[in-house]
């Protein structure tokens, strides 16, 4: 059979859609990375909401020679992938491909049940939580009968995946079920490898055609040298605006008290009291000296916390070199190789804290027992560009990878140079072992300045603290009363959004719906349900929340979201780039808020008859000439405008409307009239 064309793929995939049509930019970026696979030149793609990118890159990847890899930030955009836009293109194209292609998802080992841990049978490891009130009669008794479930579970279950237990456990009884990557022994070194469940899915997703991953196992992939996901030549990024994030967390480390206690306790079988004895003696070492260390950067180490990690690094060598070597027949032998794993991981974290290494950033954070110590890279951008782009051509798409009208910024941070900065050195051919790319914008089937309206309240004085100021309040009032609900509040702090939730309970009769108060699918679910109702919350809110329609048509940001300039590795990477000649605001601080930005101005438009208003309580967005036009030059193009009595009478004449609600995933909506709320 001839092999077919991305057109025609694509096409198929499409006409599987309800009222399915290729969209404007869908074919521009479809075509885009077939190109990139033939010449082996990377691709950043800018794909605005509502373009159907997903398919525009599903189709073309099944021309690759081999397995394609798709890694997404979110878990929300991977059940996607695996429950509907998969499934749905594996029957349309089956008939133009010559058969029906597979895919699989790759999760890490913590999704799957452990058979090792399964058969053990040692209570001690089993209840031991973590957890100061582990020992409490009730707790242990539920968490007893959880266990036993997953112990039942496991004869019954082909998958082992927790995403297919109803109901679910709790995360600390799965905890005691399952294993990591680290403390995995190997299938070689474990009498259970043949039934391991992390092992079949991987098994699977080797054969499969395109392989679903997320960006925390992609990151920690590349952090060991490209050793865990199957060979492919293709990788697709969505959601790329987040991995250089995702990797950082990836690669950091960190120490606590109470995670040392533990260790304490686990090696005291196997290591003998002295071993075990030490441990606890650095584990107080250190609670101590973190609680007396800031939360800022350390640039140097306090003596207190130097004697700490001195101590707990010379007797996690002590104590692997005891081990030794672990004999997969021995009795012990999946305890024995789990503690060497947590020695060693140990002792390599104090060792890296210790260096004192430019390339690392240190820092106290948390509470109590459980404040840490926290080692993470000052950039990754070397990481990615070594291990990222080598050997396989990367497309790396998202609805935000231009930063001020550029691509640069994005592309530093995925180790790339900027456009003009490439040569012809840098050119693949066939299969690429260069970082020669380019990029595309396919804009958006949005008419943005028809649909929605920028406003930014210049006349509010510009914010100085953490909380809300009287004069944002005020606005903040106005501008959801007018309306009557349909708001998504969007703020930089928890207290702001305190005092926002505050202030609208006493001032209006609208439901307000405060993170925090439920979980937020549920309040996600009411917010969607209720025409008169208003979301408030930080910053999960600005990333994670698509509610397309009626139910939300005001997008209100309290302020523009700068990292905080005690934040230690924005701080860190801030005083890097001041020392290397540039500006540190201009290089962290301002692109780190165009994306936020963009992120939360764009929860208002998500489909071709949204409309609505996003409101910036911030007037810098207004006046500040450096950088003003540059975050502007980021977000949606909405009709702009300062002006609020012009937004109060819009708002106004939208909440006069009849609002359709309810579940607009599945089609199911009623229309019902507004009723707006007065002040009292």
């Amino acid at each position: 059979m001839t092999k077919p064309t991305v057109d025609q793929l694509l096409e198929a995939a499409v006409s599987a859609v309800p009222n399915g049509e290729i969209r404007p930019g869908q074919q521009q970026m479809a075509t885009a990375i077939a190109e990139s696979q033939r010449t082996g030149e990377h691709l950043l793609a800018q794909a605005g909401t509502g373009t159907g990118k997903s398919l525009a890159y599903l189709a073309p990847a099944l021309l690759s020679d081999g397995p394609v890899v798709v890694s997404t930030a979110t878990l929300a955009l991977q059940s996607q992938l695996i429950s509907t836009d998969l499934p749905r293109l594996a029957e349309a194209v089956s008939e133009v491909l010559g058969r029906t292609p597979k895919f699989a998802v790759f999760k890490g080992r913590h999704h799957y049940l452990c058979p090792a841990k399964i058969g053990a049978d040692d209570e001690d490891t089993l209840f031991d939580t973590g957890e100061e009130d582990s020992g409490w009669l009730g707790q242990r008794s539920r968490l007893g009968k959880d266990i036993g479930r997953l112990t039942e579970w496991a004869s019954d279950t082909d998958t082992g995946d927790r995403d297919d237990l109803d109901p679910g456990v709790s995360d600390t009884a799965w905890r005691q079920m399952s294993t990591s990557a680290r403390d995995c022994v190997g299938v070689s070194n474990c009498r259970w490898g043949a039934e391991c469940f992390a092992e079949r899915a991987r098994d699977r997703a080797r054969a499969a055609d395109i392989i679903v991953t997320n960006h925390a196992l992609l990151s920690i992939d590349l952090i060991h040298n490209r050793s865990i996901l199957p060979e492919h030549k293709l990788l697709i990024i969505d959601e790329a605006h987040e991995l250089a994030d995702r990797t950082t967390s990836a690669a950091r480390a960190e120490l606590s008290a109470s995670s040392l206690d533990r260790l304490s306790r686990r090696s005291t079988k196997i290591c003998g009291n002295d071993i075990s004895g030490r441990l606890a003696e650095a584990a107080d070492l250190l609670g101590v000296a973190v609680s007396d260390s800031p939360n800022t950067r350390l640039l140097e180490l306090p003596e207190a916390l130097n004697q700490a990690l001195t101590l707990l690094e010379a007797v996690c060598r002590e104590a692997v070199s005891g081990i030794g070597g672990v004999s997969p027949d021995s009795a012990d032998s999946m305890a024995r190789n789990q503690l060497k794993s947590q020695l060693t991981e140990a002792q390599e974290t104090a060792q890296r804290c210790l260096i004192d290494a430019d390339s690392d950033v240190r820092w106290c954070e948390g509470d109590g027992r459980g404040r840490s110590l926290v080692v993470a890279p000052l950039s990754v951008a070397g990481l990615l560009g070594e291990e990222l782009f080598a050997g396989r051509t990367v497309v790396a798409t998202s609805a935000t990878l231009t930063l001020g009208g550029t691509f640069d910024a994005v592309a530093g941070s995925l180790g790339l140079r900027k456009e003009n900065e490439q040569t012809g050195e840098d050119r693949p051919s066939g299969t690429n072992t260069g970082t020669m790319w380019r990029s595309l914008d396919v804009g958006s089937p949005f008419d943005y300045r028809k649909q929605g309206i920028l406003y930014v309240a210049a006349h509010l004085p510009r914010p100085t603290a953490s909380g809300l100021s009287d004069a944002a309040a005020e606005e903040l009032v106005k501008l959801v009363s007018a309306l009557g609900g349909r708001a998504l509040g969007l703020f930089s702090s928890r207290r702001a959004a305190d005092t926002a939730a505050e202030v609208l309970r006493e001032r209006t009769d609208l439901p307000i719906l405060l993170q925090g108060d439920e979980t937020l699918p549920l309040l996600v679910k009411k917010f969607k349900a209720d025409p008169s109702s208003v979301l408030l919350g930080v910053m999960s809110l600005w990333q994670g929340v698509d509610v397309p329609g009626d139910a939300c048509q005001l997008v209100i940001v309290d302020r523009l979201p700068f990292p905080r300039p005690d934040e230690p590795l924005s701080a860190a990477r801030s005083a890097a780039a001041d020392a290397a000649g540039g500006s540190g605001f201009a290089a962290v601080s301002v692109p780190h808020a165009a994306i936020r930005l963009a992120q939360g101005v764009g929860r208002l438009i998500r489909t071709t008859g949204d409309k609505g208003v996003a409101a910036v309580l911030d007037p810098r967005l207004h006046t500040a000439r450096s950088y003003g036009p540059y975050l502007k030059k980021t977000l949606p193009p909405l009709w702009y405008t300062t002006d609020a009595d012009k937004v109060h009478a819009a708002l106004g004449r939208l909440g006069a409307q009849p609002v359709a609600v309810g579940d607009l995933s599945h089609g199911h909506r009623h229309v019902v009239m507004s009723s707006q709320s007065t002040n009292h």
